[in-house]
């Protein structure tokens, strides 16, 4: 698998990122072992998880795997933080006292002495950005955290914790996908200026993309759980369908599935540098592993921006 530097960085990850947010959860340890074992043989370098999934299960699976399967200094690791994990004024925020104490829990269930790439999971309003900012600093500065990243900020807020701190935000995890293209109006730019990476999540559409609901809703699909239906359900419209049936015949002509044409279409957009991709077992991982052999021609991946492209208008566009 090829790698890539994270932003402008010197941080360089495989251009796929293994996403573990089903790990604890859909996903046991034992089919956690074979999705890692996969990836990292694959070449794959680059593995996500964040403190609040499966309530702290999953990063505790992905410290053992590290620990007895796979050597800790073959991976890049990467966790997050901000989301509330418990009641108490340090148990969630983006303040400095909950940020530090979440670093803290993840290192000790990870069983490591320092994370990768560690980021906020969300924008906190209610904290001073500086103050927020300072706890990136310190992690860095303490040699817990190697590089810091930020997830679902929108333009503004990228740009300016950005500019407050040149060059300590390295990498945005952002939705990004054929049915998702909204951060091209302000994110992108703003992490192409400021020398920061994007790392898709749900680029898969969140399932929709691989054609899986093209003529009704599988009985083991995320579209038919409880949990997940309503997040899935965002991405069945007609604007989707007309995309997913897009993708559909570019992958019939090219001989491949409609994940491989999806995951490439996103992987290779200016300013990505890694998709996350979930899987719940080793059999949807190799799917998603497999798109690495594939470049997308000019004319495919010219009409399939066509058929997904989003509207620009002032002041994202102006002057033209």
């Amino acid at each position: 698998m090829e790698s890539r530097p994270l932003g402008t960085s010197g941080l360089k990850v495989s251009r796929m990122a293994l996403g573990t947010m089903s790990w604890g959860s859909a996903t046991d340890s034992e089919e956690a072992a074979n999705q890692l074992v996969a990836f990292v043989d694959a070449g794959g370098t680059l593995v996500d998880t964040a403190d609040i999934y499966a309530e702290g299960e999953c990063e505790q699976i992905l410290g053992s795997l590290l620990a007895d399967l796979v050597p800790r200094e073959d991976v890049v690791l990467a966790t997050k933080a901000v989301a509330r994990r418990t009641d108490g004024p340090f148990g969630g925020g983006a303040s400095r006292g909950a940020l530090l104490t979440a670093l803290d829990g993840s290192l000790r269930r990870l069983g490591v002495d320092h994370v990768d790439l560690w980021q906020l999971h969300a924008w906190d309003g209610t904290v001073p950005l500086e103050e927020t900012l300072s706890a990136l600093d310190f992690a860095v500065s303490s040699g817990k955290v190697r590089y810091a990243g930020v997830s679902n900020y929108c333009g503004w807020q990228l740009a300016t914790a950005a500019a407050l701190r040149p060059r300590l935000i390295v990498s945005t995890q952002v939705e990004y996908s054929l049915l998702e293209r909204g951060v091209e109006r302000e994110v992108v730019p703003a992490a192409a200026h400021h020398g920061i990476g994007l790392l898709p999540w749900a680029p898969l559409g969140r399932g929709v993309l691989t054609g899986k609901y093209r003529t009704g809703t599988p009985a083991d699909s995320r579209g038919a759980s409880t949990t997940y239906a309503g997040y899935v359900e965002q991405h069945r419209t007609e604007r989707a369908s007309r995309i997913v049936e897009a993708v559909a015949t570019a992958a019939d002509g090219l001989g491949t599935s409609p994940l491989a044409v999806a995951l490439a279409w996103v992987r290779d957009r200016p300013g990505v540098v890694a998709p996350v991709v979930g899987a719940r077992d080793t059999g949807q991982l190799s799917g998603s592993l497999a798109a690495e052999e594939l470049t997308l021609p000019t004319a495919i991946r010219a009409a399939l921006d066509d058929v997904s492209g989003i509207e620009f208008g002032y002041p994202e566009r102006w002057p033209r």
